[in-house]
């Protein structure tokens, strides 16, 4: 039987609603100057106290805003209701390949975090605990999910010979291609085009839900609001499937702020452990490849390979040796702390080195992309990735579908 099921209670956007999901930004700002571009973007519900007049009030505080933003919206036709549908989704753009997904809800206790624990639904991250309680407050409050888990079917072979990923791939394709005109579409704010389309109940959702839920399903994004499903009892949680073929992995790098040593003392730190440093001559740049990571501080880029030891794959990953040799041993700073900032793929080197020169921050981390292969190795050993280490695009748009949470937390 599979894990993945229809939405018993979906709204449906009729336009303007899309937005980037809550953890997609680098600085809190923008969210801010999204809002007030747009105040129908589920963005305003999602964070309702960065809209432009809750600024200064918490999380906590600005949840009756996020209540009245979304009673509104669906009062407004901002959204129409829709019963037991899966909703097929389609991102295109000029350059890359259209990547398909299928909206649909997940079974919560199918979320295995570990080798000894059952479950289709892999969990690969450290998370940080204060998003998750936020994702959990949200919920309670509004009584929907406005955002997906973007699950990535991982492609395992089963026993009959197909291929799930590349069977559903196929499925998602040929169901957009015969649905005709789309319910919504939405562009997001790098021009790539989402689009979504209803369907029922009947052969094709159930074939879609066959291949959706035939293998094992990794979370790509989303391991705060699939945490956020578990603490919160809810029986399932809304998501997208996605396939490999769907999707690529762009750096995740970082930023910190308010050094308490001087680049020379850090660098001094890196080479007494072991770390090869050497300076760059040209601008910086992520690395195309694992092994050695690129700094900027002061003016200046340096190549810098970490030291590796005798752990396996994950230990070694060069997120793994930032988080214990350079943050933890060099800077004494947790991952969780305030002062680093982890910045997704959007943002590209030169926005990094940029906020370095203007002094927003004093150190800028560039680490080459993990890749799917990679990726869905370490989560079949049920082994954990380092936290905000795969930034997967295109991102599955927030405020697209949503799914109304019932009186006893299901989906309903």
């Amino acid at each position: 039987m599979t894990v993945v099921h229809p939405i018993s209670r979906a709204w449906i956007t009729t336009g303007g609603t899309g937005a980037q999901n809550y953890d997609e930004f680098a600085d809190d700002a923008e969210i801010t100057e999204i809002i007030r571009a747009n105040p129908h973007s589920a963005l305003a519900i999602e964070m309702p106290h960065r809209a432009p007049e809750s600024l200064g009030r918490s999380f906590t505080d600005s949840l009756p805003d996020a209540v009245t933003r979304l009673t509104e919206a669906k009062a407004d036709g901002s959204y129409t209701p829709a019963e037991q549908v899966v909703v097929l989704y389609r991102i295109t753009s000029p350059l890359d390949e259209p990547g398909y997904g299928l909206f649909a809800t997940v079974d919560t206790d199918q979320i295995s975090t570990s080798a000894d624990e059952p479950g289709l639904v892999i969990r690969n991250e450290e998370v940080f605990i204060a998003k998750v309680r936020e994702r959990v407050a949200l919920a309670e409050a509004t009584g929907h999910l406005l955002s997906p888990v973007l699950l990535l079917q991982t492609g395992n072979r089963a026993p009959d010979g197909e291929n799930p990923a590349e069977a559903l791939h196929r499925a998602l394709a040929e169901a957009t291609e015969a649905a005709g005109a789309p319910a919504a579409t939405d562009v997001d704010q790098a021009g790539r085009t989402h689009a979504i389309w209803l369907v029922g109940p009947g052969e094709r959702q159930d074939e879609l839900l066959r291949l959706a839920g035939a293998g094992e399903l990794v979370v790509a994004d989303g391991n705060h609001r699939s945490l956020a499903a578990q603490i919160g009892e809810l029986p399932r949680f809304l998501a997208v499937i996605t396939t490999p073929a769907s999707v690529a992995i762009q750096p995740y790098n970082r930023l910190v702020s308010e050094l308490t040593s001087t680049p020379e003392e850090l660098l001094g730190r890196l080479r007494a452990v072991g770390a090869r440093v050497e300076p760059l001559t040209g601008s910086p740049a992520v690395p195309d490849s694992g092994g050695s990571v690129v700094l900027y501080l002061a003016g200046q880029g340096y190549t810098v390979t970490l030291p590796t030891g005798d752990g396996g794959a994950v230990e070694n990953l060069d997120h793994t040796l930032v988080e214990r040799i350079l943050l933890r041993d060099a800077l004494g700073l947790d991952p969780g702390d305030k002062r680093v900032t982890y910045v997704g793929g959007d943002y590209p080197a030169g926005w990094l080195v940029g906020e370095v020169d203007a002094g927003r921050a004093e150190l800028a981390i560039l680490i080459a992309p993990v890749t799917v292969d990679d990726f869905v190795a370490v989560n079949l050993a049920r082994q954990k990735m380092p936290r905000k280490s795969t930034w997967f695009t295109p991102k599955a748009r927030g405020g697209l579908v949503l799914a109304e949470l019932g009186r006893d937390g299901t989906d309903s």
